[in-house]
């Protein structure tokens, strides 16, 4: 059902109101007008407009934009009061269902780990190792635990066969006539955007416009644009007004600039009480033993330990995901999220609702390669609240739509039926030639999506990449380039012929420029 613009606006309002008013935002306005009544320039005849003013002046009204704006940016636009809870975390009935089962297989997986190896999914640490724990806190890469019996709960492939197999039960065999001809993996009729829409939404990509990540554009010398970027970045941040920020990083972030850019952007601000909050998450990591821990320890030992820009911040991504599988305030994103917390019982009390607890007590259970989401962001932040709010804020906002079933735009679902679609549709040679060897493009570009081009891509591209995430508050970006990469390797894949030959060809891509790329495949292919 939908709302007339009026009474929607109205009740975004009334939400963006009602979830301010708890925060620690509210409190410091008060404070801070409570304050200015002692100023001489406040006067009683005049009081409402010369707060204003004064909260104007003072920088505490461009933290309130910022604050709605963020509220904006991470929960979709209201649904009609009349409807159901569980369509503003997923509207089509069949996505919900499978994401159901779907937590089912992940859940029964931990618990089977669980009852073979014999470990409690939480228990209290001994306090000498407590100890232990907390002296080598900033260096627990040191670490060699014996983790062989422990195995991910899942791989990128598993959830790529769910995705594989869902079906709209509305359509009998695929009778849908317009997707009757869409010849890839994903066999659920969604709307994505063609290549003109894609322009449109990415204008500010286009050829005629200044890029940072682009070195020899014709219309601007690079040295000239990025000179006169940096000069307006500084200023943005002098405003410091996220909007601003957000449009602003579209073009591409200076490195110097880009911390505190994506910070401004993601409205991050590391006040005293996020630093205690985070300490409170590590106590919490300090005292209580998850079987997670061993997970999150055996992923960042496979995944960073081997990658030649990731190993040597092994020990802050440990802190950083420890602390994150106790950070309850992760719970809300499931009001806008397809997916659901799993719940645990307390021991002998299976089944009794009064007992039930969230497990772990953020509501997600990490897949493998999951440290790939927060490793780029080292680069970026050095002090581990700071680093642990920007990563909370990013999962929140984008990254949970790459691990959940839903039919939102940037979930993934919609990025991998899009890739398939660019491709069959723009290089229909190739697609045919790939599907008929039996190697399914989205076989090999799928796990590069589902980790946002993590692992994948040189870290000065993967930052341009993902400033562009910010820039679009979207994830469809990836689906693009996916599909770039294809185009910009077709010559050899049409050579192929077999998977394990195409994976060979499409094997690394520590080379390659994204800017390009994404410019040539959106704006320079013919529709």
């Amino acid at each position: 059902a939908m709302l007339d613009p009026e009474r929607g606006l109205s009740l975004t309002i009334a939400r963006v109101v009602q979830r301010l008013q708890g925060s620690s935002l509210h409190s410091q306005l008060e404070r801070q007008a409570r304050v200015s009544l002692h100023k001489p320039e406040i006067k009683l005849e005049s009081l409402k407009e010369d707060i204003k003013d004064f909260l104007k002046t003072s920088g505490w009204e461009k933290k309130l934009q910022n604050a709605v704006y963020s509220e904006l940016n991470v929960f979709p636009s209201p649904c009609h009061p009349a409807a159901p809870p569980e369509h503003i975390k997923e509207p089509l009935a069949y996505m919900r269902k499978a994401q159901g089962s779907w937590e089912k297989r992940i859940l029964k997986s931990l618990n089977s780990m669980c009852t073979e190896l014999n470990i409690p999914l939480a228990q209290k640490r001994p306090v000498n190792e407590q100890k232990e724990l907390l002296n080598k806190w900033n260096e627990m890469g040191t670490d060699e635990p014996d983790l062989s019996l422990f195995r991910p709960v899942y791989a990128p492939k598993d959830f790529l066969e769910v995705l594989m197999n869902l079906r709209n039960p509305n359509y009998e065999n695929g009778e849908q006539p317009s997707f009757r001809n869409h010849l890839g993996l994903i066999q659920v009729p969604l709307k994505v955007k063609d290549i003109p829409e894609l322009k449109e939404d990415f204008s500010e990509l286009g050829l005629n416009i200044g890029q940072l990540g682009i070195d020899d554009s014709a219309q601007v010398p690079p040295e000239f644009f990025e000179n006169e970027h940096v000069r307006i970045g500084q200023k943005v941040l002098a405003e410091q007004d996220s909007a601003a920020a957000q449009q602003y990083v579209r073009q591409g972030c200076p490195t110097a600039l880009r911390a505190d850019l994506w910070a401004l952007i993601l409205n991050i601000s590391n006040q005293p009480e996020d630093i205690l909050y985070y300490e409170q998450l590590k106590s919490n990591v300090i005292q209580h033993d998850l079987l997670v821990d061993s997970l999150i320890y055996k992923d960042v030992k496979l995944t960073a330990s081997n990658d030649d820009y990731y190993f040597v911040f092994e020990d802050y991504l440990y802190q950083v995901l420890l602390c994150f599988s106790r950070d309850t305030s992760v719970l809300e994103h499931f009001t806008y999220s397809s997916a659901t917390p799993p719940k645990s019982y307390i021991q002998g009390k299976l089944g009794m609702e009064e007992y039930a607890v969230f497990y772990p007590p953020n509501g997600m259970i990490n897949y493998n390669s999951f440290i790939l989401s927060v490793a780029p962001l080292c680069f970026l932040y050095h002090e581990p609240s700071k680093l642990y709010q920007i990563f909370r804020e990013m999962y929140v906002r984008f990254f949970f739509r790459l691990h959940s079933i839903s039919s939102h735009p940037s979930g993934i679902v919609s990025l991998c039926l899009l890739f398939e679609t660019l491709l069959q549709t723009h290089l229909p040679q190739l697609f045919y030639h790939l599907r008929e060897i039996g190697a399914q493009p989205l076989r090999i570009s799928f796990k590069w999506m589902v980790r946002a081009f993590s692992g994948y891509l040189a870290t000065d591209q993967l930052l341009l990449l993902w400033d562009r995430i910010l820039g679009y508050n979207s994830l469809e970006i990836l689906a693009v380039l996916a599909a770039a990469v294809f185009a910009f390797r077709a010559v050899n894949l049409m050579e192929v012929t077999s998977l394990a030959a195409a994976e060979a060809v499409l094997a690394d891509l520590s080379t390659l420029k994204v800017m390009p790329l994404l410019q040539i495949f959106l704006f320079a292919t013919v529709t």
